[in-house]
């Protein structure tokens, strides 16, 4: 019995060294180089990550600074949506001069996204106080509207006449209403 229990000493030692030689060629042949791999993958993913938090916080910051811009000037960006109405603006000046009129000038050079009006207005006034008031009207008006100097007085016995050119923002994809 004890030869018999060497055979199977031996056998087993022989198995248990066939596998040590299995499993270490395993990790030679196919660990190590994954490993390898692997380690270099996981840096390439840290620096990923990284460029990615960076992209994510710039993001955000961008984001934050948008959406304040976007609350501090809303009222300029839906006056550069609300095309303008000729007829609407003289009914609300109107009452601030006698006569007003308002005549679009055509020009070669413009690029489609103004349009110039020349503005004749008369008024009956001693000082052109009723300008500064219709400046401070079309500041407010729900318009981007730019008033081009010099504006023309001329006194006509107790009336002043007055003559000036503005740009009007118009947006080309909103017809006007």
């Amino acid at each position: 019995m004890s030869q018999r229990t060497n055979h199977r000493t031996l056998y087993l030692v022989l198995l248990s060294l066939f596998l040590l030689i299995g499993i270490l060629l395993f990790a030679i042949v196919f660990l190590i180089p994954k490993g390898k791999e692997y380690r270099t993958l996981r840096l390439e993913s840290k620096k990923e990550q990284q460029l990615i938090n960076r992209a994510q916080d710039r993001y955000g910051y961008v984001n934050k600074k948008l959406e304040k811009l976007k609350s501090e000037h809303a009222r300029t960006m839906e006056a550069f949506q609300t095309a303008f109405n000729p007829e609407k603006f003289t009914k609300m000046n109107h009452q601030d001069f006698q006569d007003l009129y308002l005549t679009e000038i055509q020009m070669a050079d413009h690029n489609g996204s103004f349009k110039v009006y020349e503005v004749n207005a008369t008024t009956k006034i001693i000082s052109p106080q009723a300008f500064y008031n219709f400046l401070e009207k079309i500041n407010k008006s729900d318009w981007i509207i730019a008033v081009n100097f010099p504006v023309y007085f001329e006194r006509d016995g107790d009336k002043i006449k007055s003559s000036f050119t503005m740009k009007v923002h118009t947006n080309g994809f909103h017809p006007e209403k």
